[in-house]
């Protein structure tokens, strides 16, 4: 499919680069929940070491006994990095009859990318934002009903507090990280019990606030999502959707680093083959349509290790 323009003339000399009607630096989260971990193969198994490694063992120890001897918990964990990607076809008449307006090969890459970005941040919002997932008391609460964020005056430091608490009690490990969107956010900063944690202030800026957040909630970071996508039909006015919303947050510890050795929610399991790198453009000519073809591929599967060690809040309607 060649490049698409709705009402388009005549390319225009006076003008040097495209007008967006749309910013690509949105917020995208999605390896930020899922830190990237590469692989040497496509799919195989990652051994992980569990929970079970908290069980008491007995350290007393008699004059010429054997000392008791413990062993190390761990389970191989399957993968299957599936292979993702688009392509941009530009023609050399695109290429020329837009080339005073902008540079079509740089612009078409760039949405391409964008694509990619937008599938990605919502595949990883279904797998954390997910009821069926994180079910029962221990791993799911709802106070959508009795203490909606959207209600400036409800005390939803407490609600913080006590999914961060319930994740302990399962793991061992205290959650640092508190998931949710930019629409969310904006509902916490209006929140008067937040506000009240700046006594005497006689401004409180935005600014101050988000900075703020992470202590108030005794957390180490705010990951926040603002992606919006398009989600009318082909052919339909446009139709702006908040990716990540202001139904859900979820606390978690969320890993670090390149490795999976320390405790944490899951990975972004990236297979690379042929040290193409994460996420690589390819480029080839396709002569029967006249065009150079503009490929965005990558081969990964994001991974939940253990939903124990984060805690989902439905926190609106």
């Amino acid at each position: 499919m060649p490049v698409q323009y709705s009402g388009y003339a005549v390319p225009r000399a006076d003008l040097g680069e495209a007008f967006h009607e749309f910013q690509p630096d949105q917020n995208f989260i999605a390896e930020q929940i899922f830190p990237v971990r590469g692989v040497m193969k496509k799919a195989a198994s990652l051994s992980v070491i569990t929970r079970k490694n908290l069980k008491r063992s007995d350290t007393k120890h008699a004059n010429g006994a054997a000392f008791a001897r413990i062993g190390l918990d761990a389970k191989d964990m399957d993968y299957k990095c599936v292979s993702e990607g688009l392509e941009y076809p530009l023609t050399n008449e695109d290429r020329e009859n837009y080339a005073s307006d902008f540079d079509a090969e740089v612009e078409g890459v760039q949405v391409l990318k964008l694509k990619m970005l937008l599938e990605r941040e919502c595949r990883v919002k279904d797998l954390v934002f997910n009821t069926t997932t994180w079910t029962g008391t221990p791993l799911y609460t709802d106070v959508s009903g009795s203490i909606p964020f959207a209600t400036a005056g409800s005390a939803i430091i407490p609600v913080i507090t006590a999914a961060k608490e319930k994740s302990r009690l399962l793991t061992g490990v205290t959650p640092d990280t508190l998931i949710l969107g930019e629409a969310l956010v904006l509902q916490i900063l209006a929140n008067t019990t937040i506000k009240a944690c700046f006594p005497g202030a006689t401004l409180i800026t935005q600014e101050m606030l988000r900075q703020a957040l992470p202590g108030i909630f005794d957390l180490n970071q705010l990951i926040v999502g603002n992606a919006v996508y398009d989600s009318a039909k082909e052919g339909r006015a446009f139709s702006g959707s908040d990716i990540w919303g202001s139904t859900y947050a979820m606390v978690a510890k969320v890993q670090k680093g390149a490795t999976n050795i320390n405790a944490g929610l899951g990975r972004s399991i990236v297979w690379t083959p042929m040290d193409n790198g994460v996420d690589s453009i390819i480029q080839y000519r396709e002569e029967q349509t006249d065009s150079d073809i503009f490929r965005g591929q990558g081969f990964r599967q994001e991974k939940v290790f253990d939903t124990a060690f984060a805690h989902l809040l439905k926190v609106n309607v």
